[in-house]
Parts: structure tokens; sequence; C-alpha cells
């Protein structure tokens, strides 16, 4: 068996891993055994790749190895939970601007250009999203790490003006074939440039309600141009991974913007999010039932049934350890306790399945918004812990800002505990009635401590 046909069935393995590793993701118990299958891919693919192409010297490749596995595992190891959504950020970032260096680098391999053929026109592509997914990724993780406001960035005209930009992209794509009569080379730099400023103006309008979604759609677009990069050097494992990665995170997209009740093209244009023009002289004004960790513990303790739902203000006092003692006691006492996640709850998708997994909850006390929202009703009591709109009744009102999002209806249930910091609203900027109803009691505080103080008061019932 000579080396090419090895190499050939080390890219069938490598294929057939990242398959079956993206088939494990679909579930929380077996995602991160799926997770190591499409890592051991990605590792067969590069050694296959540096032992097809010959590589005389294999100092820059392993040093490259050695450095980029250093950061993934930093990276993986100790950046917090509420900071992964801005890594993965970065991640598709860094996927989209190595795709699009492989374009680059073989455009310029040609003396005159590569000419209107295929070749080319791959190239095109891989260039053009590969930039525009560079650029946006990084504009999103300024906006998720706060470095930059994360309300929509918007002006007059907003949408004419890219509509323009894409088509001079376009335009100077078609060029840089050598169309038009123009220097290609020029028209190619050009295209670099108008694309990188693509990726930022496409994403600078989009306000932190929709992180989540734009997280998974420039997930999509780094797929896409790996993708393309395949095609450019006629790697089939590189079409393969990169199609996969970009069907997926459309799927994945679709699916985020189903749980919110909004088109893709009002996530992309809309200029949702953010709390730019929230009159916030007359949130949290209203009459609200305030409670201790005493009568929250007293509320839980001498149920049936308790509902929990996470929110982002879970992940950001990394209160979940302690929450995982709160369910632990109240199951002691006989309480039924399960957990329902909002497909949009955090900042990324799975976020909220992530940050459970971590405190060792169990995954089949983990339910989604359609297997748990008719259980509400006969629900003794809700403990909501830092969320906010996916649990606001002002989706179910025409003319709200969030009219027709999905959400949980734990204001049906005969009891609802809200853990916040404050009546701050949410991304959508909006008031939350549940937070004023009579059966409603706010628990303010920091959630960790928080917890803890209801942990203690829980374990001290008679």
């Amino acid at each position: 068996m000579n080396a090419s046909v090895i190499v050939e069935l080390v890219y069938l393995l490598s294929a057939t891993l990242f398959v079956v590793g993206l088939k494990r993701l679909q579930s929380p118990a077996t995602a991160r055994g799926g997770n190591g299958l499409a890592a051991l891919a990605m590792l067969l693919a590069i050694v296959a790749t540096i032992a097809e192409n010959q590589i005389l010297s294999w100092t820059g490749i392993l040093i490259g190895m050695a450095v980029g596995g250093l950061v993934g595992g930093v990276g993986a190891r100790f950046v917090k939970m509420t900071d992964m959504p801005q890594m993965v950020g970065l991640f598709n970032g860094f996927g989209g601007g190595a795709s699009a260096l492989v374009a680059i680098a073989e455009y310029l391999s040609y003396t005159g250009g590569p000419g209107a053929g295929t070749a080319g026109v791959t190239m095109m592509l891989g260039t053009l999203i590969g930039a525009v997914t560079f650029s946006g990724s990084f504009i999103a993780f300024l906006k998720l790490q706060e470095l930059m406001s994360g309300n929509p960035i918007t002006f007059p005209g907003q949408n004419i003006a890219n509509g323009l930009l894409f088509a001079a992209v376009l335009a100077t794509a078609v060029m840089a074939l050598g169309v038009g009569g123009t220097d290609p080379r020029t028209m190619f730099y050009a295209l670099i440039g108008l694309s990188l400023v693509l990726g930022i103006s496409l994403v600078i309008p989009i306000g932190g309600a929709d992180m989540p979604v734009v997280i998974s759609l420039l997930n999509s677009y780094s797929g896409l141009a790996a993708s393309a990069a395949g095609f450019v050097i006629g790697n089939m494992v590189l079409i393969i991974s990169g199609a996969l990665v970009g069907a997926s995170g459309l799927i994945l997209t679709m699916l985020m913007c189903k749980g919110m009740n909004r088109s893709l093209a009002n996530v992309a244009f809309g200029a949702f999010g953010g709390t730019a023009s929230v009159d916030r002289a007359s949130i949290g004004q209203r009459p609200h039932k305030r409670a201790d960790a005493d009568a929250v513990a007293a509320e839980l303790g001498y149920v049936n049934s308790v509902v929990v739902v996470p929110g982002y203000g879970l992940a950001v006092a990394q209160a979940q350890h302690e929450l995982r003692k709160v369910g632990d006691l109240l199951e002691a006492r006989g309480v039924s306790v399960r957990y329902a996640i909002h497909p949009v709850a955090g900042r990324m998708p799975g976020h909220m399945n992530v940050l459970l997994a971590e405190a060792d909850i169990s995954y089949d006390k983990l339910f989604d918004l359609d297997e748990i929202n008719d259980d509400f009703a006969s629900t003794d009591a809700v403990l909501v812990v830092g969320a906010n709109d996916v649990v606001n009744p002002a989706a179910r009102e025409p003319g709200s800002a969030i009219a027709g999002m999905p959400i949980l209806d734990v204001d049906k249930a005969r009891r609802v505990i809200v853990m916040k910091r404050s009546l701050s609203p949410g991304f959508a900027g909006i008031d939350n009635d549940l937070f004023y109803m009579d059966h409603t009691l706010m628990f303010f505080g920091d959630a960790k401590q928080s917890m803890a103080d209801l942990a203690r008061e829980v374990r001290e019932l008679g």
C-alpha cells in the first residue's frame, strides 16, 4: 500500500470522526466525547496533510502546533464560563482568518492571476468569507468583552450603505479575476480591505440580545470559509469538515432565531438589543415583594415540586455549585427538582447546559422549553436565577419589543422566586412584569452568596 493511499484512508477516517463527533454533540451526556473525537479528527487531518505534501522542515510546523495547542489549552482551562462566548468569537475569527490567508496565498502564487475559472472563484469566496468572518468575529468579541458598546451602533441609511458595500466587494472580486481591464492584484487587495470593512459593518448594528445568534452565524461563516479553502488547495477533508461546520452552524442559527421568534434578516438588520433607548427612571418603580433567604427556604422546602430557571446572572456569579447544593438539599427533603433551559439563555448556544454540567447536575434533570413549559401550571415553586427576558410575560403582548418570543411560562406557577441583583432590564431593554406580580418574591443580592445563604437556611429547616 503506497503512501498516497494511506493518506486518503486517514482523510476518510478523519471525515468519519468529524461526523460522529458532531452527532455526539447533540446531547450534553455525549458532548465531551464528541468534542474529543472531533479534535482527534483534526489532528489526523493535519498529520496526513503534512505527510502528503512532504514537508522538508518540521521545525516551523511543530512550533506552530505547540504554540496553538498551548494557547487553546490555556484558554479552555482558565477562561471563565462567562467569557466563553468571547473565546468562541475569537476562535471563529482565527478560523476565518486562516482560511482567508490560504486563499490569499494561492492567489498570489499566480503571476497574472488565476483567471475566472473554478480556482479563481473559490479563491475569491475564501477571501471574502474568511475576511468577513475575521473582522466580524473580532467586533463580536469587543462587544461581548465590553471593550466597545454592546448597544446597536447605527446610522441613517446603514442597510443601504451595507448593500452598496457588498456590491463593491462583488465588483472588486470580479475585477480581481482579470475582468474589466484593471490591475487584478490591486483589485484583489481592495477586495481584502472591503471585505474586512464589510465584516465590521455587518456586526456593529447588532445588539447584545442577539449575540448568541451572531456567534452561531459567524461559526457557520468560518466553516464555509474553511470549505472554500479546501476547494482552493484541493483538500477533501477540509471541504468536508468546513461544510459540516457551515451547515451545523446555520442550522443552529435558525434554531436560535426560532427560539426568539425572529427572522435571520431581523437579527442581521433589526438593530435589536442593548439598553440605549430605555427610560431607566421608570424601571423598578412599581410595588414588588422582597424576601430573604429564610423566607425563600420556607417557600421551597415545604413543597412537592420546584423548577429552577438558570440565566446569565448565574454564570456571572459562578453560583452553579451553590445551586447544586440547594438542589441536593431540597431533594433530600423529598422535593422534585428540575431545571428549565431556554434555547437562548446565556450568551451562547448551550451556555446553561454547560454551566450546570460543570456543577455535575444530572443531565436527565435538564429540560428544554418545549418539554417543560406545560408543567409550570402544576408546579409549586419556580426559582429564577439571573434570567430576565426569557421569562418576561411581555412576550405575550402585541407591540412589545419581544412580542411573540417563546418564553418559559414561569408566571403560571403557584409561587415564583426571582434571584437578581436589582430590577434592571435584560438585554432587550424592557421592564419585566413578572417582578411585580402578586405571587412573585424578589430575592436580591449576589447569586453566589444568596445561594449559599439559601443552602444554609434549607439545611436548618425542620
